[in-house]
């Protein structure tokens, strides 16, 4: 970045004396390469410097024209600030990217207002972002992470083994294997995922990338977690879970760019259908197979379906992850909603989800854009020398939390007032002549670049200071007021961005993660209790996926997502919350799981053909259902702001449950597989209020069954979860 400025900055200063297209050259490699948060080797960020020019060149003609008139320019900073806030909705690239646009917008609302130079200014940016993006691409070759495709494949061959070693003596998994399971699963993790390898965009492909990778957690949960059989697996098990590693294999090798995995799934789909047959069907002889059957074998059953729903879904996501709209695997079109869907329409819908005012995207956007616009207001009023300064402060320095901004703000006033020292004196000494400027110009900003990152704020701030009287002394004659100036804008920006981290959402993401977290897990007790109650009901035709309560579950979990990303970034001293961490400590990332959970059991458990539960087993479900709905809302209440965050776990196994697992004589498949998704979201629930999971669950665990959270492969939501099932 230091070889890139400086040589942009050189050239048209020097070599053709247009100071104009020097200055832009600067900033504009200043803007991206040290302002905005491109994550992604060398290569990448270059690749997405390119990508952006037009953008780029659009903000300094549309800043040029807008400057000459306040109220055009206050106007323009409302708007544009926060289009471009809003992008982070977009997944990490956009998001990183945000901030340095922001500056090459801000850089020509300011003097010299002049139409007449737009031709320099964008030969400037245009000198200055090829630069940049030539020295990434080339200086410094950083090693190419595993793409978020190959770590799936990797973890898929995992998933092969485990599911070929579980059909075969003695049918079971050691305790290497289900580690090894774990830490592929932990590999698709995001945290675990490099930010610019993330599957986070709102198109196709990213959907459908990170859904496949969802459901290969899920599936890897799965096996991981499935218990011994009871007795010999039938011979249709044995096919199931045989059929589940051929299919596991052909999507490794299609996301490694080989062909649909076409066969492998439609033989997964029959051999499931078959054991599905066997298990809820009649026999030959006219006797229920439920009757044939005892409990043990088909609590088996439903395990091994649930495995095959998990390879199924992710096999018709692996295909579409690849191929987009071109796919060859058919599957449900409601788990697959996305696919045949334009990417604007896919914009729109992401833009959508967030655009409320619980949404901490659509929170930091507003905040961010009239934090600026102040600033570009009273530059303009007050006629703020260099008030490009103010707005970058203001940029810079405003958090999410208001103890982080004014945390930041004293050092940065601080960092600010030390640097301005050491300004003035340098000016002072130096005077009019411009070679010492252009000597220590490269040094010293090779020297910001490098240390201010790594020593914080102040420090950043009081070196960029020094930086900015290098550059302007060579521009115009200065004294040491200019370092005077510049200790003025930045007091102006931080008293601007503090006043508005004080009246927006000054808590940044603790009341909201709190909020979505309790909003969700009111959708979630509503889904169970309707979905048990159709389960009771029998002939009752159930909703579908994309009714209206499935489709605010899907929102309130994008939301939750969204917050407990931003929590997360947060600092920990405050435990997110402005003020030290004294509460209860509660699992996020198990309310995440629990609203996945809920969707993907629901829509799996009310998919046809449908079978009739007995009185007795109807009952059951029933109860339970309603049960478990009740510790739902107890535990949301408690989430919500205003109450008691619980201090003791909801009890993990419920009496109800221990005695449902035996079931009325004559159950069919269906009721266990009802009862064990209950199980599970009371597991859930368990792990909310306690604060972790149980004692001997692992990631997804719950009581021998296992759920799957995308909650960080995802954090700007999107998609369906992963899972979902044909039976």
């Amino acid at each position: 970045m230091a070889l890139a400025a400086t040589a942009g900055f050189f050239f048209f200063r020097y070599g053709l004396d247009r100071p104009v297209a020097a200055t832009y050259a600067l900033f504009g490699a200043v803007a991206l390469g040290g302002l905005a948060r491109i994550p992604g080797t060398g290569r990448q960020r270059a690749a997405i410097v390119l990508r952006v020019l037009p953008v780029c060149w659009l903000l300094v003609v549309v800043g040029t024209y807008l400057s000459v008139r306040t109220w055009s320019a206050v106007l323009g900073m409302l708007v544009v600030g926060f289009a471009l806030a809003f992008a982070a909705v977009g997944g990490p690239r956009p998001a990183g990217t945000a901030p340095g646009l922001q500056l090459l917008y801000i850089l020509p609302s300011f003097p010299p207002y002049d139409p007449g130079s737009l031709g320099d200014r964008l030969i400037g940016t245009t000198a200055g972002l090829a630069l940049l993006a030539a020295a990434e691409a080339l200086l410094f070759a950083e090693p190419v992470p595993a793409t978020y495709r190959e770590r799936t494949s990797d973890a898929l061959r995992t998933a092969a083994r485990c599911a070929r070693l579980l059909s075969q003596p003695p049918y079971t998994l050691t305790d290497a294997d289900r580690a090894a399971a774990a830490e592929a699963g932990q590999a698709l993790r995001s945290l675990n995922v490099p930010e610019a390898e993330r599957p986070a965009g709102p198109g196709v492909h990213d959907r459908a990338l990170a859904h496949t990778g969802l459901a290969t957690r899920t599936l890897l949960s799965r096996l991981a977690q499935l218990p011994p059989p009871p007795r010999e697996p039938a011979p249709e098990v044995i096919a199931v879970l045989r059929a589940v590693a051929e299919l596991a294999t052909a999507t490794g090798a299609c996301l490694r760019s080989g062909p649909s995995p076409v066969a492998p799934y439609e033989e997964l789909d029959a051999a499931g259908a078959r054991l599905s047959a066997l298990s809820e069907g009649v026999s030959p002889s006219g006797s229920s197979a439920a009757a044939r059957f005892p409990p043990a074998v088909l609590r088996e059953h439903a395990a091994v379906l649930e495995v095959a729903d998990a390879s199924l879904a992710m096999g018709a996501a692996a295909d579409r992850a690849v191929r987009g709209r071109h796919a060859v695997v058919q599957a449900p079109r409601g788990l697959f909603w996305y696919a045949t869907v334009r990417a604007p329409a896919l914009w729109w819908h992401r833009l959508r989800g967030h655009a409320g005012r619980r949404s901490v995207l659509f929170q930091n956007a507003v905040r961010i854009a009239l934090a600026l616009t102040a600033a570009r207001l009273v530059a303009g009023l007050d006629t703020l020398p260099h008030g490009f300064w103010a707005m970058l402060a203001t940029l810079t320095l405003t958090r999410t939390t208001m103890d982080d901004t004014w945390h930041t703000i004293r050092l940065a006033l601080a960092g600010t007032l030390a640097g301005a020292l050491v300004a003035g004196g340098v000016l002072t000494v130096a005077g009019t002549d411009t070679a010492v400027y252009a000597v220590l110009l490269p040094v010293w900003m090779l020297f910001v670049f490098t240390v201010g990152p790594v020593r914080g704020v102040g420090w950043a701030q009081g070196l960029f200071t020094v930086l900015v009287a290098l550059v302007f002394a060579q521009l115009a004659p200065s004294t040491w007021r200019l370092a005077e100036v510049r200790m003025l804008d930045v007091l102006v920006g931080s008293a601007i961005g503090a006043v508005f981290g004080v009246l927006a959402w000054p808590r940044g993401a603790h009341d909201e993660l709190r909020h979505a977290a309790a909003a969700l897990l009111r959708r979630a007790a509503e889904i169970a209790v309707a979905t048990t109650a159709s389960l009771a009901g029998g002939g009752a035709v159930a909703a579908p996926s994309g009714a209206p309560a499935h489709r605010s579950l899907h929102h309130a979990v994008i939301l939750a997502e969204s917050a407990y990303a931003q929590f997360q970034s947060e600092p920990s001293r405050f435990g997110g919350t402005g003020r030290p961490a004294t509460l209860p400590k509660v699992d996020w990332q198990a309310t995440l799981i629990a609203g996945h959970h809920t969707l993907w059991g629901s829509e799996r458990l009310l998919e046809p053909p449908r079978v009739e539960l007995a009185p007795g087993a109807a009952e059951s479900v029933g109860t339970l259902g309603e049960r478990l709905a009740g510790r739902m809302l107890l535990v949301s209440a408690a989430l919500d702001p205003g109450g008691d965050t619980p201090t003791a776990p909801v009890p993990l196994v419920d009496p109800a449950f221990t005695k449902a697992a035996a079931g009325p004589p004559g159950t069919p498949r269906l009721y266990y597989a009802a009862v064990a998704w209950l199980e599970s979201l009371a597991n859930d629930l368990t792990r909310i209020a306690g604060g972790g999971p149980p004692a001997g669950a692992g990631e997804g665990a719950t009581a021998g069954r296992t759920v799957t959270s995308s909650a960080g492969s995802r954090p700007q939501g999107g998609h369906r979860e992963a899972g979902g099932g044909r039976r």
